[in-house]
């Protein structure tokens, strides 16, 4: 699981390069040295260790269509790229590497368990080393802005709207996880393991909000919120018995995405009245002039995109003084066009209708994905993480996706494990492992 772990920490902060040298953010075309060969290492070893686990892979295409008829179309799509050697590299480096981390978690003897093991190891690195650059290391964990001078955290990561993405991760599977223990749903541990988290759900909530109103991610918190709201809806329906039919959430999914697509087209008047609420002006704090530059150039290929890898070089972002366009519907139609987008929709949406079909075996599972789901929806009005797996949100929706099916398939099969095996949670306890009743 640690092989894994690392790619999801690298996904989740700063690139290679750019914590041990090596030129991580400097080479954007082709990435620096450093990160190309820890990457294949990673990737050679995920591979590793699939061959010899065996995985079903026939089982793997079939739960996972969608999912593969996206990757295939993205590799085609390098075809008419504009540097289609480097786009190339960026999907083996980016989309198959991360498929490949999932597919590990999946083989895992226990993946539901792993994935606990791997949200809990982001959160206890990352969030208390952000803290440590922001007070001890500014020149690392602080930024400011290139306009005003305003004051900026980024902590671990890039810049602080990556910063306010690994919060809101962070701060949903710890209110997630706190609630199921409060419920009873997860075993005790250890006496401080529960004052630990609710500590750091505390630091998680203070780095979202950032220095100052200005400089806090107001999209992180819209998103938290609705995650949040979600979680409760869920608890309340399953409290009074009532089951949420997969076509409904398919169709609220549809709608939030759509919503999203129409924000971007009319340059944020769908949500101008919403965003005073949140402290930010109606261009989204310059987000509709980003819009204005890039839709015009969407339109020149609107079908099939400009190919995948092959936007975003090192003229474009010189010409254009930024190196994303705020918006990952945007993103995914930039690169892959209008049958990118459905293709990456599909891919969302079946999701959310394998995750509401296992609210029926595993509910408690079944709702983070779907919460997760919804956020990255939301998310992504005003930020971009759907044209690419090695974004961090991006990369907890596939790892949820991949990993769903085998999770919906052992509480299905053994319901009460816990009860069954009485020494199970002993020894998971004793091993550090994550517990949970059936």
């Amino acid at each position: 699981m640690w092989v894994p772990t690392i790619w999801m920490l690298s996904a989740a902060s700063r690139a290679f390069g750019a914590w041990f040298g090596g030129g991580g953010i400097a080479n954007v075309d082709s990435g620096s040295l450093l990160d190309q060969i820890c990457v294949s290492g990673l990737l050679c070893l995920g591979l590793l260790i699939l061959a010899n686990r065996k995985l079903d892979w026939r089982s793997v295409r079939k739960q996972n269509t969608w999912l593969i008829l996206l990757l295939a179309y993205l590799l085609t799509s390098v075809l008419w790229s504009d540097i289609p050697f480097i786009s190339l590299k960026r999907w083996v480096r980016e989309e198959l590497t991360a498929v490949i981390m999932a597919l590990v978690v999946l083989t895992d003897p226990a993946p539901r368990q792993a994935m606990e093991s791997l949200f809990r190891r982001q959160v206890y690195i990352c969030i208390p080393f952000s803290i440590l650059l922001i007070k001890y290391f500014p020149q690392y964990g602080v930024q400011y802005d290139r306009w005003f001078g305003q004051e900026m955290w980024s902590g671990v990561t890039q810049q602080k709207n990556d910063l306010g993405r690994l919060c809101v991760i962070s701060a949903f599977f710890l209110i997630w996880t706190l609630i199921r223990r409060w419920k009873g749903k997860e075993l005790y541990r250890h006496k401080g393991q529960t004052l630990a988290e609710v500590v750091l759900l505390l630091l998680s909530l203070w780095l979202l909000k950032g220095p100052s109103d200005y400089a806090g991610s107001a999209t992180g918190f819209v998103a938290l919120s609705i995650g949040s709201a979600a979680f409760a809806g869920l608890l309340w329906l399953k409290k009074h018995r009532i089951s949420l039919p997969p076509n409904l959430l398919m169709a609220i999914t549809g709608m939030i995405m759509a919503l999203g697509i129409v924000t971007l087209f009319s340059q944020g008047s769908s949500v101008a009245g919403f965003t005073s609420l949140v402290g930010r002006n109606s261009t989204l704090t310059g987000r509709t002039d980003v819009w204005a530059q890039l839709v015009p150039i969407m339109e020149r290929h609107p079908v099939f995109g400009g190919g995948f890898g092959g936007f975003w070089t090192s003229a474009t972002e010189a010409e254009l003084l930024y190196n994303e366009a705020h918006n990952g519907y945007l993103e995914v139609l930039l690169q892959g066009g209008i049958v990118g987008l459905l293709i990456t929709s599909m891919f969302l949406l079946s999701f959310g209708r394998s995750a509401a079909q296992a609210l029926a075996y595993d509910y408690d599972w079944a709702s983070l994905c779907i919460c997760f789901l919804l956020m990255a929806a939301f998310h992504n009005f005003s930020e971009s993480s759907f044209d690419s797996f090695n974004k961090h949100l991006m990369a907890v929706i596939l790892f949820l996706a991949v990993t769903l099916p085998a999770v919906a398939k052992r509480a299905q099969t053994k319901p009460s494990v816990a009860r069954q095996t009485p020494g199970v949670n002993r020894a998971r306890s004793l091993s550090g492992l994550p517990q949970y009743r059936g």
